[in-house]
């Protein structure tokens, strides 16, 4: 599955991270209390159309979109949510909606909130509802570069 592929690529760029086994769990923060993590420290993706292209959000787990920030930010003229019917062939390796957020092994953007960038570690779904990886922010973005952008807000 993709946590083979995962850790190969963390392994080969030399990136430190444990993996979190947990109980199944299938909502953001419901992960987050299952592996004892703070929702803030739990990186949720999403994925969105962004004027029709589908774009990886990633976002605290305890933290929301708020889209007309999100579109002002963007620059979009029309922001949506994907269905999991439109995304879930994208990941074919994942379980739906456990996705990790590298959109680069997927070949797409990846947008992240300026939230996520405030804490030294994040944790996230490792491609299934019952694992999660844990690493140095620091490295995910210089693994993922994502567009850091502020378009979230506390639930």
């Amino acid at each position: 599955m993709i946590l083979r592929k995962l850790r190969e690529f963390l392994d080969s760029n030399n990136i430190k991270f444990v993996v979190i086994s947990h109980s199944q769990a299938f909502r953001a923060q419901e992960v987050a209390a299952s592996a004892h993590i703070p929702g803030k420290e739990l990186a949720k993706t999403v994925m969105a159309k962004i004027d029709g292209k589908m774009t990886m959000v990633v976002l605290p787990a305890s933290y929301k979109i708020d889209f007309s920030l999100f579109k002002e930010v963007t620059g979009a003229t029309n922001v949506e949510l994907a269905s999991e019917e439109e995304f879930k062939d994208l990941f074919p390796e994942c379980d739906v909606g456990a996705m990790p957020p590298f959109g680069n092994l997927f070949g797409m953007e990846v947008l992240a909130a300026e939230a996520l960038a405030e804490d030294d570690e994040i944790a996230f779904n490792a491609g299934t509802h019952k694992e999660l990886v844990k690493m140095a922010y620091k490295d995910f973005e210089k693994l993922v570069r994502p567009k850091v952008m502020k378009f979230s807000a506390v639930e």
